[in-house]
């Protein structure tokens, strides 16, 4: 009998200690962030971390704007950027497990005026090419960052881009290919893809805090993208990625953030149900493609990975012998990632005011280490040091280009996405 009342005792003495443990983890990890933040000179970070399906983090860091004294907090406004990737996906997701669409149907049978340049790739693109980047069609982002067209006109030019190398032989990071996928979404569903995603992600997960277009956004608490102009970090006219909405439009909060993560570790599951069929979540974090070393991150020189790849929406790589999926997103003066470490059931997302300050990869790496993993090595200071080889000084202000994840470090390429 003595021994079956120590049992709950037991437990309790447990669970205790592993809650003290993790609030001690959470403090030291705060302070990291901060430390972090300082380092990279960046106005403003806003972060959310979930572990076992809990929320152990989410808090700003620093100010909204340079110069004023607007905290940022856990629901400030920031670009999403790319990592709307993976929220495009899970869309398409949801129209396979409706049996509306397939994932190796022609693209044609739904947008039949997309044209490309080669009349076969015309034909043979599929609806999962959309989303992996190998269509052998390079960075076409001066059509939509540069000309200041609408998204209709933005595809049909499509057709006077001459490839960079045959269908499906390699991978360069491709946006205007998730336009496609969103007007799929529309062709398919009746509506379009930024009444699509609010329905039917943003509303069911409660992220009253989260917008697809910037054109939505009209709450005062927001982040203001920086830059360095003449030496110095400036605040810069922001830009508008609502013309190619699928590859990076929405705008949302860390508490916001900390929802989608949750459910996208839990294989898409919420209080309500879940997004997508376990197979087709499955699908969609299943590696794709191979990531080639110069179109992947120049972290991999420090993290080495023996393998990189790209799912739908989701970069993937192995650290210390685990899957990683990610995503990085980027629109000029503004910067995020959404990471997650799915045998560990942890996630990170991050969001930044500095143009293409890459604390975002050590937080990642960091949050990895400090919660899971094990590990004291510190990324911030690793990461700040091998930038330093791709960054100039002084970065000039333009708003095209492609997204960090192209490896191809020049200054043309960037800022977008």
């Amino acid at each position: 009998m003595k021994k079956l009342f120590l049992l709950p005792l037991l437990f309790l003495l447990v669970f205790t200690l592993h809650s003290q443990n993790l609030a001690q983890q959470v403090k030291e990890f705060d302070a990291y962030i901060e430390a972090s933040r300082k380092l990279y000179e960046i106005p403003g970070l806003a972060v959310t971390v979930v572990k076992d399906g809990k929320v152990i983090l989410s808090k700003g860091y620093g100010v909204r704007q340079l110069g004023t004294n607007q905290a940022v907090d856990s629901k400030t406004l920031f670009a999403c950027a790319s990592t709307t990737k993976a929220m495009t996906a899970t869309c398409l997701g949801m129209l396979v497990d409706e049996g509306k669409v397939k994932w190796d149907d022609p693209v044609i049978n739904y947008l039949p005026g997309f044209q490309l340049y080669d009349p076969y790739v015309t034909r043979e693109l599929k609806i999962r090419d959309l989303l992996t980047h190998n269509s052998g069609v390079g960075n076409a982002d001066f059509l939509w960052s540069i000309m200041n067209i609408p998204s209709d006109e933005v595809l049909a030019k499509m057709k006077m881009v001459e490839p960079s190398y045959s269908l499906r032989s390699s991978f360069i990071y491709q946006n205007i290919f998730y336009l496609a996928a969103g007007k799929v979404i529309e062709k398919v569903s009746g509506m379009p893809w930024e009444t699509f995603i609010q329905k039917r992600i943003f509303d069911p997960l409660t992220m009253t805090r989260t917008f697809p277009l910037l054109s939505r956004v009209k709450d005062e608490n927001q982040s203001q993208p920086h830059y360095f102009v003449d030496n110095k970090i400036t605040v810069i006219e922001r830009t508008n990625a609502d013309e190619i909405g699928p590859a990076g439009s929405v705008w949302s909060c860390a508490d916001d953030m900390a929802k989608w993560a949750m459910c996208m570790l839990d294989s898409s599951k919420y209080a309500g149900g879940r997004l997508v069929q376990a197979a087709t979540w499955n699908e969609i974090f299943k590696p794709q493609v191979m990531v080639t070393a110069s179109q992947f991150y120049p972290t991999a020189q420090l993290t080495k990975p023996n393998w990189t790849t790209y799912g739908f929406g989701w970069f993937q790589q192995d650290y210390k012998g685990r899957k990683v999926n990610f995503h990085t997103g980027s629109l000029a003066g503004e910067t995020a990632i959404h990471a997650q470490l799915p045998s560990e059931k942890l996630a990170i997302y991050v969001f930044g005011n500095l143009d293409h300050a890459e604390v975002r990869h050590a937080l990642m790496f960091k949050a990895f280490d400090h919660f899971a993993l094990g590990g004291t090595q510190d990324w911030s200071a690793d990461f700040n040091s091998l930038y330093k080889n791709y960054l100039p000084l002084e970065m000039p202000l333009k708003k095209s280009g492609s997204d960090s994840s192209n490896g191809n470090f020049t200054l043309a390429s960037f800022s977008t996405l």
